[in-house]
Order: structure tokens, then C-alpha cells, then sequence
């Protein structure tokens, strides 16, 4: 088995249909080759999924995944406050897989993302779960209800920097009993120990007690 063959697995099925282009993948494998990095899991055979990434503690957290997303040969969308997506270059951020969201509508961040995803047969939505590059003392849950809102199964990933790997975990279904779900969250996300940039920790995986959407 050749290194690209081990590095960067095969297409699932259901996400052949929006594949990013051979022109694409190939220049991101060779990007991401050159700087060392690596993937190791596989993407899950899911049309629609929320990847809940973590740890989050640089800007290179995101050219990173998108790398890896575009290596493997999909495109990942991310949410982005709706100014963003006005002219002139409302356009390439729409191209970059942004889905702008309105905070001053009625309707909450929740249900903007999940109306998004039923409008789409193929989507692919990352969120930095500590929302920040900061440490927290706790996690946001609003990628657990976009999941859940959405009916979408969440993907457990983030990056490790000592290793230069960008891990892709197991998939969980959101249940509804959010504190049985983290349960499973924290125990991948504590098994795997990954590390940010310069090998920070990352934010402890728990929610703020009682928190909502």
C-alpha cells in the first residue's frame, strides 16, 4: 500500500456525489504531504454530519481541516456571521463552503444551521466546539443541537500537533440526553489526549451545568 493510499482512505459512497475534483484533492495531498501532516480514521458513509472539532487553539486549526477535508476530497461548510456574505466578496466566502446565519432574526443560530441542512442533500459542518482559541473552562453545545435539530450524526475530530495528525473519531447519534452523549464525547476526546499548537491541553469536554441552545 503506497503512503497516499495509507494517508488519504477512499471516498465513501454517499459522499461520491460532491466529490471537490481530482485537480483539488491531488494539489491538497501534496500540500498537506509536504507539511508533514497526515489523517488517520476515515470519513463516515453520511451524506449530512456535524464534525465536532476540537482541540481548537490556533488559526491553523482551520486551514488544517480544510486541508484534510479537501485531501480526502469533500469540502467543508462553516458557519460565519451574515456580514460576511455581502458584496463584493460575499460570493468566495460562499465558494470557502461558508452558510452565513443572522443572529438579529427571530429565528435562533440552532435553527438557521438546521434549516440549512434541510435545504441540502450533502453537507458536512464543522464547529470548534471551545468556540475559541482560548482555554475554557467549558465547551459551547451548540454544535450537540444543531445535530440533534437537524437529525445528523456528529463526527468526533480534531488535530494533534506533536504527531501532525488530524484524527477522525467515531460517529454519535445525538439521543436527546445530552449528558449521556458527552459522556461518550469526553471519553473519545480523553482517550485520544489531543494537543493544540506548541502542545496545549485542550479545554476540558463538559458543558456548562444546564446549558441550553
Amino acid at each position: 500500500m503506497t503512503e497516499e493510499q495509507t494517508t488519504f482512505p477512499p471516498l465513501p459512497p454517499a459522499l461520491e456525489a460532491v466529490h471537490i475534483g481530482r485537480g483539488w484533492q491531488k494539489m491538497a495531498q501534496r500540500i498537506f504531504q509536504t507539511l508533514g501532516w497526515r489523517v488517520e480514521g476515515t470519513l463516515p458513509n453520511e451524506p449530512k454530519f456535524v464534525i465536532a472539532a476540537a482541540p481548537h487553539t490556533s488559526n491553523w486549526d482551520g486551514v488544517l481541516l480544510l486541508l484534510a477535508a479537501t485531501s480526502l476530497g469533500v469540502r467543508l461548510n462553516w458557519i460565519g456571521k451574515h456580514t460576511l456574505f455581502r458584496p463584493p466578496i460575499g460570493w468566495f466566502m460562499r465558494r470557502l463552503g461558508g452558510i452565513p446565519v443572522d443572529r438579529r432574526k427571530r429565528q435562533n443560530l440552532v435553527d438557521q444551521v438546521a434549516a440549512a441542512f434541510a435545504k441540502r442533500t450533502h453537507m458536512i459542518l464543522v464547529i470548534a466546539t471551545e468556540a475559541t482559541r482560548k482555554e475554557v473552562p467549558y465547551w459551547r453545545s451548540g454544535f450537540y443541537y444543531i445535530a440533534l435539530k437537524a437529525g445528523v450524526p456528529i463526527l468526533l475530530a480534531g488535530p494533534d500537533y506533536p504527531t501532525k495528525r488530524i484524527v477522525l473519531g467515531p460517529l454519535i447519534w445525538p439521543s436527546g440526553d445530552i449528558d449521556a452523549d458527552m459522556e461518550k464525547i469526553a471519553a473519545w476526546f480523553n482517550a485520544k489526549g489531543l494537543r493544540g499548537i506548541k502542545g496545549k491541553p485542550m479545554s476540558p469536554v463538559r458543558l456548562r451545568p444546564r446549558d441550553d441552545a
